[in-house]
């Protein structure tokens, strides 16, 4: 941060191009662009293909309905229509076998969302993703350094991911920050413009972009904790297992641990069903354990589309209705921990 402070270079300079080059290797892309968040982010990829052709205002995109909001904002931002398919229940993930139903002749993409730090990719989304010709862009707001099984790291599966590094994210800045990986070097000179006012050249506008920057002390910043990720991740992982390994309460359903579906852990999500997740949070709270919903109303519950309001998307509800984060993160001790899992397992409702 001295370093950033004393050269007197604040934005798009050094740190900026260093970070970029070291996530982009990290990830396994060609290119990353640096932005101002991770909503940023998505907005610029789907405004960019727009742009290039690629999609107009009124194509649909395949979204889960489990989602944070910021995923459907990005869509509808860019005047496209989020087509919202429900999640599997023992994963909380989308599910994809009700994905090709909702597949028109409007669609153009495939959002898929590593939610909770789980791998939403499946082979089945690659498949359909071949099939009828679709773009596929990840959200990877959550999901920092998370692997697939053939190797390849979130982020750089589709054709662009999102990320985000708000400072509770796996990878996180001192404030907002985000970034657009791609293989694509036209997407990525688009979304590079589009972010800076939309040009590519001093005073010269191609688009009618914004300004959404990562300024320079955020960007070496975030160069020196992605040396810590992989050992981060490996603690949040480590912590995971032992919730699976010892957590045992009938009243508690955690979601399958598969072990062909990384998951890097973002958050550690059970459900409490029959109206008593509230009652396990002020539980935990009374004994100094807090615990965060993710989410609870769902975005096609959300005054700001009040217009889903009448979609039915039970699964998605009853997430929204049971859901409970646990504590996760890398600073956390084992002794904690064991502390969360004695009053998780004694934890009983007359």
């Amino acid at each position: 941060m001295a370093r950033v402070v004393n050269s007197g270079w604040y934005l798009q300079g050094e740190e900026n191009k260093r970070f970029e080059e070291n996530y982009a290797k990290f990830i396994g892309t060609k290119y990353c662009v640096g932005c101002a968040n991770g909503l940023d982010a998505l907005i610029w990829i789907f405004r960019a293909y727009i742009e290039m052709g690629a999609m107009q205002p009124g194509d649909e995109v395949i979204v889960p309905a489990n989602t944070y909001i910021a995923t459907i904002l990005a869509i509808t931002e860019n005047g496209l229509k989020p087509v919202l398919v429900e999640p599997k229940l023992n994963t909380l993930e989308m599910n994809d076998d009700l994905i090709e139903q909702h597949i028109s002749d409007k669609t153009k993409a495939i959002c898929i969302v590593h939610l909770y730090g789980r791998n939403a990719y499946t082979e089945k989304i690659g498949t359909l993703r071949e099939k009828y010709n679709l773009k596929l862009i990840e959200d990877n707001a959550q999901a920092h350094g998370c692997k697939h099984t053939d190797g390849r790291t979130t982020g750089s599966i589709g054709d662009a991911a999102g990320h985000s590094f708000y400072p509770g994210k796996n990878l996180g800045a001192l404030g907002d920050g985000g970034a657009v990986t791609t293989n694509d070097e036209n997407l990525a000179k688009t979304i590079r413009a589009l972010a800076n006012y939309g040009s590519q050249k001093k005073y010269v506008f191609k688009y009618t972009g914004r300004n959404s920057r990562l300024d320079e002390i955020q960007a070496a910043v975030l160069d020196v904790k992605l040396n810590y990720l992989v050992e981060d991740n490996a603690h949040r992982q480590a912590v995971a297992h032992y919730y699976y390994e010892n957590i045992n309460n009938p009243l508690i359903t955690l979601p399958d641990h598969l072990p062909d579906r990384q998951n890097v852990y973002h958050l550690f999500p059970v459900l409490v069903a029959n109206g008593r997740r509230d009652m396990l949070h002020d539980y935990l709270e009374q004994y100094g354990v807090g615990t965060v919903i993710h989410y609870p109303i769902p975005p096609h519950k959300q005054e700001c589309y009040k217009t889903w309001d009448g979609l039915s998307l039970p699964i998605t509800e009853r997430i929204a209705d049971e859901e409970l984060s646990l504590p996760i993160g890398p600073s956390i001790t084992m002794e904690q921990v064991d502390a969360v899992i004695k009053l998780i397992n004694d934890w009983s409702v007359k």
